[in-house]
């Protein structure tokens, strides 16, 4: 049966055809004959107990620079006249992503004037990446997430050579490697803190990173596929935002890991089986907000997230 699925995502026109997740996954539901629309979350409103956006129509290719074509924009409800719905959009995780999710959450369902989302706006809402892996704290290098001044400078006293990074960024942004002789720690605090009310996550740095950062790929809490990704030369960080290679990485080694998580007693194990998203195995982080990879290395492994069978 065709759907009619809506995407709420960061602009289509600039995505990385060869690297974003989102755009593989809109490719598998053209293959599959369902259409198509798009919205930035800009577009999302409530009014008078519905919910709608203005949407594009659209199809996609793996053509560079014509990947996308666009119809005219109209104001679509999302209840009424859409299917399903992909939250897809990139963090930060700030107070209008949590707006959208509570929007989204009203019309999710499967009964008349409901749309399904994916992820579930709830899920996705109570699982911050950097924070809903705490859960699972034994299997996280040596972390700390605080405002505290004096507490971070206590923890890199500790632990020497650190990183430090945004609580609710992404693609590797404000990513920091202070290494122990490192004189920058003070000034950087000052503009995190100065420049944000949020706390900052710190961690032990693992020199394996250079070895690769294994993420695995889960649907319906089942391990799909994996990747491991490999820093460029003279980066600390594996994102692929940030140039990292990827490669494949064996699946069975990674699910057995895995499965030692959900089977951990703890608030994460419903989040993490009602959820599409990604576990990085290293350095400690699960996403469900908008996870990547597996497009270039494992592109075929993105079809399972489409629904199954055709």
């Amino acid at each position: 049966m065709a759907l009619r699925v809506a995407v709420q995502m960061d602009p289509l026109e600039s995505v990385n055809i060869d690297a974003d997740s989102t755009f593989a996954l809109m490719l598998e539901a053209g293959r599959r004959g369902h259409s198509m629309l798009v919205y930035h979350p800009d577009a999302l409103s409530y009014r008078d107990g519905a919910v709608s956006a203005l949407m594009q129509p659209v199809t996609v290719q793996r053509v560079a620079g014509d990947h996308a074509h666009f119809g005219a924009e109209r104001r679509v409800s999302l209840g009424a006249e859409t299917d399903v719905v992909l939250m897809r959009q990139d963090p930060p995780f700030d107070m209008q992503y949590i707006a959208a999710t509570h929007l989204l959450e009203s019309v999710h369902g499967t009964g008349p004037d409901q749309t399904f989302c994916v992820n579930h706006p709830a899920f996705v809402r109570n699982a911050p990446e950097k924070i809903f892996v705490t859960e699972f704290a034994q299997f996280m290098p040596p972390t700390l997430i605080s405002r505290n001044p004096a507490e971070i400078i206590d923890f890199r006293d500790e632990h020497r050579d650190i990183i430090v990074k945004p609580l609710f960024g992404n693609g590797g942004a404000g990513v920091f490697h202070l290494k122990p002789e490192d004189e920058n720690l003070t000034s950087l605090l000052e503009t995190f803190l100065g420049t944000s009310r949020e706390p900052v996550m710190v961690q032990a740095y693992l020199p394996a990173i250079r070895e690769g950062d294994k993420r695995i790929i889960l649907v319906d809490g089942e391990a799909v596929g994996a990747i491991n990704r490999i820093p460029a030369k003279g980066e600390a960080r594996a994102n692929l935002a940030a140039s990292a290679d990827e490669r494949a990485a064996a699946v069975a080694t990674l699910e057995a890991a895995y499965q030692v998580l959900v089977e951990v007693e703890g608030a994460g194990g419903a989040e993490a089986r009602n959820c599409a998203g990604l576990l990085a195995a290293l350095h400690g982080e699960w996403s469900v907000t908008a996870p990547d990879g597996g497009h270039g290395a494992q592109a075929e492994r993105w079809s399972t997230l489409a629904g199954g069978q055709d």
